[in-house]
C-alpha cells in the first residue's frame, strides 16, 4: 500500500488520535510525552504525564484521556526500539485525563476493585459516554501479571472489572451498534468479542469463557492496538508481521504490510473517514495513507 510519511524521530508513537483541525495527536511511549503533529510534520509536546502513555482517545468532556502503561525497559536491535519488561522506574499503572487547554495532566483511577492496575493500554468511550479500557499487565524476567477488561460509567469515579485472566489485553473497541465489545490479546494474536446486554454488562453465551473467539492467527505474530470500520470490521495493528489485520465479525481476515514490525495502532481521519493514520513504532514514524474502506465515527472528537 502506497503511504506518506507524516513524522519521525517519535519515541514508540501510539496512541493516534484525528483532531478536527487536522493533526494528529499521539502518545510517545518511550518518551513519556503526548505530541501533536501537524500536517506539514511540525510536533508539538503538549503534555509529560511520564510512565508510559499509551492508548489516547477524546472523552465526552473534551480532554484527552490516556491509559498510562507505568514504562517499559527499552532496548534496541537492528534499528528498532524494542519494549520490554517493567522498568525499575515503573511508575504504576493508571487512566489520566489530559485538559488539551493547559496540558494538566489528571490522574482519574489507579485501582479497580481494589486491586492496582498493572499496564493500562487502550480504551474507547460509547455513546453514553461510558469508558471500556483494558489493561496489558506487566512483564518480569520470570513471570507475568494477567491483565484484564475493565469499565468506567459516565461521571463515576470506581471502574469495574468485565473479564480477568487473559495474557496480555491490548486494543478495545466497540462495534457499530455499540452491541459487542472487541479486545486483542497480544500473546495469543487472539481477538475477542464480548457481547453486551447493557453497558458494562456482558451477556455470557458460553459455560467456559465470558466472550468468544473471533480469530487468531497462525505462526508467531502479536495483536496490538485496533480501530472499528463503518462496516464493523476490526483492523488490529499486528506486530512481527508488521502491519494492520482486518478482521470480519465473522472471523475472516486480510493484512496489509507496512514496513515496521512493530505496527501498533490505528486511526480513521478526514472527511468521509478514509484517511488512516498508522504508528509504525519501532522506527518512531507515523504514516498516513488511503484506507480500503471508511472508519467508523467515534462518539467524541475535539
Amino acid at each position: 500500500m502506497d503511504f506518506e510519511l507524516v513524522a519521525d524521530d517519535l519515541g514508540f508513537p501510539e496512541g493516534p488520535v484525528w483532531m478536527e483541525d487536522g493533526s494528529i495527536i499521539l502518545v510517545e511511549i518511550s518518551k513519556g510525552c503526548v505530541t501533536r503533529i501537524w500536517g506539514d510534520g511540525r510536533k508539538e509536546v503538549i503534555a509529560t504525564p511520564g510512565g508510559g502513555p499509551n492508548g489516547a482517545a477524546i472523552g465526552p468532556d473534551g480532554a484527552l484521556w490516556i491509559c498510562n502503561n507505568g514504562g517499559f525497559k527499552y532496548h534496541e536491535r537492528n534499528g528498532l526500539l524494542i519494549p520490554g519488561n517493567c522498568p525499575d522506574d515503573y511508575s504504576g499503572g493508571r487512566i489520566e485525563r489530559i485538559d488539551l487547554s493547559t496540558g494538566k495532566v489528571e490522574r482519574v483511577l489507579d485501582t479497580v476493585e481494589g486491586f492496582p492496575l498493572k499496564g493500562p493500554n487502550d480504551l474507547v468511550f460509547d455513546r453514553d459516554g461510558n469508558l471500556y479500557f483494558t489493561d496489558h499487565g506487566k512483564t518480569y524476567s520470570r513471570h507475568r501479571d494477567f491483565g484484564g477488561l475493565f469499565f468506567l460509567a459516565n461521571g463515576g469515579s470506581e471502574a469495574v472489572e468485565l473479564d480477568h485472566h487473559h495474557t496480555s489485553p491490548n486494543g478495545v473497541g466497540l462495534s457499530p451498534d455499540e452491541k459487542t465489545v472487541y479486545m486483542a490479546d497480544t500473546m495469543t494474536a487472539r481477538l475477542w468479542a464480548f457481547d453486551l446486554s447493557a453497558p458494562g454488562k456482558i451477556e455470557q453465551t458460553s459455560p467456559f469463557n465470558k466472550g468468544r473467539v473471533v480469530a487468531t492467527m497462525p505462526h508467531l505474530q502479536y495483536f496490538d492496538s485496533l480501530a472499528v470500520a463503518a462496516s464493523g470490521n476490526i483492523c488490529v495493528a499486528t506486530i512481527l508481521n508488521g502491519g494492520i489485520t482486518t478482521i470480519t465479525p465473522e472471523g475472516a481476515h486480510s493484512h496489509i504490510a507496512f514496513p515496521d514490525p512493530f505496527v501498533t495502532n490505528i486511526c480513521f481521519g478526514d472527511e468521509g473517514l478514509n484517511e488512516a493514520w498508522v504508528t509504525l513504532s519501532g522506527t518512531g514514524k507515523l504514516a498516513k495513507c488511503t484506507w480500503p474502506e471508511p472508519g467508523l465515527k467515534l462518539n467524541y472528537y475535539a
